[in-house]
Formats: structure tokens, C-alpha cells, sequence
């Protein structure tokens, strides 16, 4: 079937519209149907017990205090402590029975007998599945008792500390503000067992599994898991059909030639991107050494090896485990973003032999602005928690406290900033290849992909602490997950498009329509697969059967993209000729292995609803989040950080030795620590969720289990062979760059390099004429 690239762009246009428009009824919906907060919920004597404003001051200092990077939300979050959602509503639960057996037996729960307890276990049971909503809501006598125990518990745990459980003293830092928190923590229950209007289902679609409250999977989460599965066979059969279907050239590398980087001129600009390599590889061994940590810290909660006992440190005061993992999660987008970043600014000259006027002077100023945004958010982050700021300034300047978008807004908007920044820095490079290209090629592509970065980030901007967390959560992952499932896919396409085509393997036409068709695969999947995260958050009932189907679509296009990658790295192989760029290559073949597995296999198993019902933040979602993570965009910045090393370092100066080394010592750390640890204690994880409920699962009895610590004691080589491979390829960017070439092409002068821009400037003249 032959099909040329604008009716595979006017394809994929079709996608991207249908995409908005169902996520744009989805947002309209979650609005109409979020979850409320009483106004007021009183005991049987008509005594306020918690009010709307407690509900919301405790959602700010669950964010203030960096508490969902502590625990967890409705299972959104970290996973070192308890959900607080699963947690609220389990000791609710037992104070409830704690209550009835005093009043009824005037005895200890666990001292009644087995019929005794059975009664009471109904009785509650059927008090909290019959709970009303409104305004205003009426507890038991035993719901009131059992909420004021839980905001007594959460005082104890929350500010005065529990080194048992790795929480510092102040965690927060008043009475009172910790009570909010419970309150926070017990309005995520009530809507956890509170049936929505109109439905037999609660607002979280009865999660988290707690059988003593009456929460458990219910027919749908079946049913819908059976269709995704059929659905997966017909989608996977139907992509694969138009994929031999459509004529999409295979990449071929005979009688090609290949530029040696000696034969490649450089510009300023060029040299100055790989700047945004060595902050990138200098993040990463920070970030791989803040892991280490936080492995270690699910050993031994409240020290470092006996440093406090040995030496005095206490690491719990300095480093404790919300700052040390909010750091973490954010340095790993930071180094990646970074390396991109420069991938970018580099391939826009060398693709199209020019320089433009004051390129070089907006790439400082944008790598500038790169180092305070990043230093200003890590440092809002640590003063944040630290309750250094009044007001407002705690969310503004501080931390924001929302996993994966944590900086402070003022420091988010310099992001955004500095994504729209570097987008029309890549524009007026690419501006050649945009003015003789159609719409659909491959320079635009890459300033869509970049643009839609920026794009999305905005929704990061439509909430505020007082804004509904169900709410929240919803434009949450639109920053968070539209990333990872869309945009950053596309971008992997595109890059790795462009790179293959400046290497000289694959044609610009052919690059094009294979970077077209496989957008669609990710786009009609991806964007719309994102309400995976939204079944158990509270959200309207329609995102259960969407995101089950889309979700376990999103596993078809990584498929043709670890496809692809073999099938270039074949090309490559068959060339028979010598191949510069072979180490830069295996980064970035890797990059699409990883993005199988991680992404697809194993983020395939878990977005299944009857398996995310119950696995929903443990340690499954770890293994996905590295092995998608690191594994997929992590070892694709490498690749691009390590070609542009190629080009720019002098040829005789040139090793890759230590880049191999890193190579399979990151491989071999990421396989070491999913395969030793990450998994084997998500599949326990699972099935205590599964047997004792998720609370169970996310407990500190589970975690101190002798079985799990032992696993987690294995995590330790993995974590050792990563750093390693971290601190080899920042110590091979250093090196590297003392040895960098010279600029040989000034600003509006052509490149020489005939070999890829003139090429490539011919082929997308062609491309105007020639659209097959």
C-alpha cells in the first residue's frame, strides 16, 4: 500500500485532534464530578469534628512538608512510607471495632471471641459502605472516636517523629498543622469507601483493597482487564498489518558514505551545547549517589552504616528521606532534560551547515538561565520543607510538593521559559531546512516536539493548593505521564531519526515517514493512555474502561521502536565499513531495549486494572519507573551526550574505552537492581495486597520482613555498578572536553561538510517534489 508522508502527517493531525477532544470532555468531567469536601462533618452529638478548611490546610502542608515524597495518596507518591489513604482507613477501621468492643463487651477487640468479632467486623463494615456525602455529613459515635485516634496517631508520627519509620522530629512542625493532615488523610479515605451518586462504586472506584472496610475489586476491574487484553491481540494485529502494509523503507547502509568527525566543521554554538553534557553527566552521579542513599535508608531507617552511632552524624537531621528522594526524582529529569537539551542545539548546525547570527551568546544566556532554575529549585526544594518561607512563598519559592513537579511555581515558570527558549533557538537553527521542507519533516518535527514540551508543562500551572487533590492529580499527570507516554516518545523518534540521517544510515524521506507513522502508534495511544493513573484517584467512573484499553495499547509502538533500533543497528553492522559512532549507537539501541521492557513489558502488567487495583505504589511501579526512566531516556541521553563527544573531541585524543565501561556497568547495575530487587519485592508486594489487603503491603511489618530486607540488601550491586558507570562517563565527559576541537566556522558562514548538510539540504529539496 503506498502512502506518502502528508497523508501520514494528516493522519497523525487526526490523532492529535481526537486526543484533545477526549481529554478535553475528560477534564470537563473530572470537574463536574470531582469528589467534595463537607463542609462540615459532625459526631452524633452535633460537634464539628473536622471542617472543609481542615480538609484543605492539611492538603497545603501535605505539599508544604514534601509529605508525598514521604508516603503516598491514593497511591500517588513515594513508597518508603504507608499510603496514607490505605493507612487512614485501616486504623479507622480497627479503632472503629476498638470502639464497638468496649461499648458492647467492655473488653479488647482481639480478646472477643471469633462470632463476637464477626459482628462487629459487619457492623462497621456496613457503617462506612453506607456513608452519605453532602455538605454536610453525620459520623458515628465510633467514626468520631476513630478519627480523633487517627489524628492522635499522626501527631505522634508526623511531629514528634518516629526514627523507626525514618521520620525526623518536625517533619511537621506543629500540633495542629499535623491533625490537618490527618484530616487531609481521612477526607481520602471517606471518599474511598463512600459510594459516588449514582453509582455502587466509591469515588476511587472502591481502592485501596481493604476488605475489613469493605473495599474490593469489583466485576468492572475484571471485565475490563479481559477486554485490554483482547483489545491488545487486535491492536497489535491491526498495527502490525499496516506496518508491512505501508512501504516505510528499511534503513540501508551499502555504499553510503559515513563522515568521520574530523571531516565535520564546527561552530561556536556547537561546542557550547556540550556544556549542557558535562552539567548533565556531573547531575547524574549526584542523582545515582542520592539513590544509593535511599536504598540504603529502607535498611536502616534512621542512620548510614552506624554514622550516628560511630561519629555523632545524624543523616536523618541533614538528609532526611522527603528532601534526599524529592532530589532524586528531580535530578533524574534534570540531567536527562539537560543532555537533550544540548542534543538539540548541536544537531540544528550540523544538519544544516549554518550558524546563525548570536546563536552562541543566546545558548550562554539559555544555559545560564539552566543553572539558576536548577540550583534556585533544589535549594526552594531543601528551604521549603525546612519551613523557611511565609505565606505563599512556600509553594511559590519553595516546594511545591507534587511528586515529579516539585520546584516552586516561579521556578517551574523559568522552565517553561526555558523549554520555549530552546525551541526557537532550535528553530532558528533548523530555519534552512524549515523554509525548504513541508510542514511534516523532519526539522519540524523536532520544533513540535520541543514545542509540545513547553505545551504541556502549562497544565502544571492550573492548580494551587487549594485546589481539589483529585483535581490536582489529574493535571499533575498531564505534565507528568503526557512526558513520558507522548511527547518524550516523539522526541525519541525524532532524535534518533535525525541522528541516523547525520550518521548518514538512513535517508531524510525514509527517516521522515518512519518518524510520522511510528508518532501516530505513540500519539493514539499515549496521550489518551495517561487516564491509567486516574482509575483509583477519585476521578470520574469513564476513566476505567479508557485507560485500561488505551493503556495496553501503549505497548504496541514501543515494540516497532525496539523494531526500528535493531533493524538500523543490522544496517549498521552490514555496512562493512568502519562506523565512528558505533559506541554512541549501542547507547541509544539500548535506549529502545529498555523502553520494551521497562515501558512496555513490564508497564503492560501493571496498568492492567486487575493488577493495578492492587499494585498501585509498590515496588512494581519502581521497577517500571527505572527501567522507563533511566532505562529509555536515560541511556538515550547518553547516546546523543556520547556522539556529540565523537564530533567534537580531537581524533587523536579519542578512547572509548571508558564509554564502553560505563555502558555495561550501567546495563549490568539497571538489570542487577529489577532483577535481584526492584521486582522480586513488588511480586511480594503483590501478593500481600492480594491475601491481607494493600495497607498490609505498604506496611513497615512488610518492609522489616526478613525475606524483603534481604532483597533489598541485594539491591546493593546494582546500586554499586551504576554509580560506578556514572562516575566513569562524567570522568570520560571531563576528559573529553579538555581535548575539544576548535571552532572552524564562524557565525552566518556555511559548514564544508558536505558529506551531511549539502546532502541533507538536497534531500529536503527533493522532498518538496517528491512526496512518496
Amino acid at each position: 500500500m503506498k502512502v506518502n508522508r502528508k497523508q501520514l502527517a494528516a493522519f497523525l493531525a487526526v490523532i492529535f485532534f481526537v486526543n484533545l477532544v477526549v481529554m478535553g470532555g475528560g477534564a470537563w468531567l473530572s470537574y463536574e464530578n470531582e469528589p467534595e469536601i463537607p463542609e462540615t462533618i459532625v459526631g452524633p452529638d452535633g460537634e464539628t469534628v473536622a471542617t472543609s478548611d481542615d480538609v484543605q490546610s492539611g492538603k497545603a502542608v501535605f505539599q508544604e512538608n514534601g509529605l508525598m515524597n514521604q508516603g503516598s495518596a491514593l497511591g500517588r507518591g513515594s513508597y518508603y512510607d504507608v499510603d496514607y489513604t490505605a493507612d487512614a482507613l485501616e486504623s479507622k477501621t480497627d479503632h472503629m471495632r476498638d470502639y464497638y468492643a468496649q461499648e458492647e463487651y467492655e473488653t479488647a477487640y482481639e480478646d472477643l471471641e471469633a462470632s463476637e468479632q464477626a459482628a462487629i467486623d459487619e457492623t462497621v463494615r456496613q457503617e462506612l459502605q453506607s456513608s452519605s456525602h453532602g455538605e454536610r455529613v453525620e459520623y458515628s459515635a465510633a467514626e468520631a472516636y476513630a478519627h480523633q485516634q487517627v489524628r492522635e496517631e499522626y501527631v505522634e508520627r508526623y511531629h514528634e517523629g518516629d526514627r523507626e519509620r525514618g521520620i525526623q522530629e518536625g517533619l511537621i512542625p506543629t500540633e495542629e498543622e499535623a491533625e490537618q493532615f490527618a484530616d487531609f488523610a481521612l477526607w481520602t479515605a471517606w471518599i474511598s469507601h463512600t459510594d459516588r451518586p449514582g453509582s455502587d462504586a466509591s469515588f476511587t472506584n472502591d481502592f485501596p483493597y481493604s476488605p475489613a472496610a469493605g473495599n474490593d475489586a469489583g466485576g468492572p476491574v475484571m471485565t475490563w482487564s479481559v477486554i485490554a487484553m483482547v483489545l491488545l491481540v487486535a491492536g497489535a494485529g491491526v498495527a502490525i498489518w499496516l506496518y508491512q502494509a505501508v512501504e516505510l523503507p528499511e534503513p540501508e547502509a551499502n555504499g553510503v558514505s559515513i563522515p568521520h568527525p574530523k571531516e565535520i566543521d564546527l561552530t561556536p554554538s556547537q561546542l557550547l551545547s556540550t556544556r549542557f553534557i558535562l552539567i548533565g553527566a556531573l547531575l547524574f552521579v549526584f542523582q545515582t549517589f542520592l539513590g544509593g542513599l535511599l536504598a540504603h535508608y529502607y535498611v536502616e531507617r534512621d542512620d548510614f552504616f552506624g554514622l550516628h552511632e560511630a561519629v555523632g552524624f545524624d543523616v536523618l537531621e541533614y538528609l532526611p528521606w522527603t528532601i534526599v528522594r524529592t532530589w532524586h526524582v528531580d535530578l533524574g529529569i534534570l540531567w536527562i532534560a539537560t543532555m537533550w537539551l544540548g542534543a538539540g542545539l548541536f544537531l540544528a548546525p550540523l544538519l544544516t551547515g549554518r550558524e546563525p547570527r548570536k546563536q552562541a551568546l543566546y545558548v550562554k544566556g539559555l544555559l545560564g538561565a539552566l543553572l539558576v532554575v536548577a540550583v534556585g529549585g533544589l535549594a526552594g526544594i531543601w528551604l521549603g520543607v525546612n519551613n523557611f518561607f511565609g505565606g505563599e512563598w512556600w509553594w511559590l519559592l519553595g516546594n511545591e510538593g507534587l511528586e515529579y513537579v516539585e520546584i516552586g511555581r516561579v521556578w517551574q515558570a523559568g522552565l517553561l521559559v526555558g523549554f520555549l527558549g530552546w525551541t526557537a533557538l532550535v528553530a532558528r537553527g533548523f530555519k534552512p531546512l524549515l523554509d525548504r521542507e513541508p510542514r511534516y519533516g523532519l526539522a519540524h518535527m523536532i520544533v513540535y516536539a520541543g514545542g509540545s514540551i513547553g505545551l504541556l508543562f502549562t497544565a502544571g500551572f492550573l492548580y494551587t493548593p487549594d485546589t481539589n487533590f483529585v483535581i490536582t492529580e489529574f493535571w499533575r499527570w498531564w505534565v507528568v505521564h503526557m512526558w513520558v507516554e507522548g511527547v518524550f516518545e516523539f522526541f525519541i523518534l525524532v532524535v534518533i531519526a535525525l541522528t541516523l540521517v547525520s550518521m548518514n544510515l538512513l535517508t531524510k524521506k525514509s527517516a521522515e515517514k518512519a518518524v510520522i507513522f511510528q508518532a501516530a502508534l505513540v500519539m493514539g495511544s499515549g496521550i489518551i493512555g495517561v487516564s491509567h493513573h486516574y482509575w483509583w484517584a477519585g476521578l470520574p467512573e469513564v476513566w476505567l474502561p479508557i485507560g485500561s484499553v488505551f493503556s495496553t495499547l501503549e505497548f504496541i509502538p514501543l515494540l516497532f521502536i525496539l523494531y526500528e533500533a535493531l533493524g538500523q543497528y543490522r544496517a549498521m553492522a552490514a555496512a562493512g565499513t568502519d562506523f565512528p559512532y558505533r559506541t554512541a549507537f549501542y547507547f541509544i539501541v539500548a535506549s529502545s531495549v529498555w523502553n520494551f521492557f521497562g515501558a512496555g513489558v513490564i508497564g503492560f502488567f501493571i496498568n492492567l486494572p486487575v493488577i493495578s487495583y492492587f499494585e498501585s505504589g509498590t515496588y512494581l511501579t519502581v521497577a517500571h519507573a527505572h527501567g522507563a526512566m533511566f532505562g529509555a531516556f536515560g541511556f538515550l541521553a547518553m547516546g546523543m551526550a556520547v556522539y556529540i563527544l565523537r564530533v567534537t573531541t580531537r581524533p587523536e585524543k579519542w578512547s572509548a574505552k571508558r564509554l564502553r565501561w560505563s555502558f555495561w556497568l550501567c546495563n549490568a547495575g539497571l538489570a542487577l537492581m529489577l532483577f535481584l530487587s526492584l521486582l522480586p519485592v513488588g511480586f511480594l508486594q503483590l501478593e500481600v495486597a492480594f491475601t491481607e489487603g494493600y495497607a498490609a503491603s505498604r506496611s513497615l511489618a512488610f518492609y522489616d520482613s526478613g525475606i524483603v530486607q534481604t532483597l533489598f540488601w541485594l539491591r546493593m550491586p546494582g546500586d554499586t555498578l551504576l554509580i560506578l558507570g556514572a562516575i566513569v562517563f562524567a570522568w570520560d565527559v571531563v576528559a573529553k572536553l579538555l581535548f575539544q576541537r576548535k571552532p572552524t566556522v564562524s557565525e552566518e558562514s556555511t559548514t564544508h561538510s558536505h558529506v551531511i548538510a549539502d546532502r541533507l539540504v538536497a534531500d529536503g529539496v527533493e522532498s518538496v517534489s517528491d512526496d512518496d
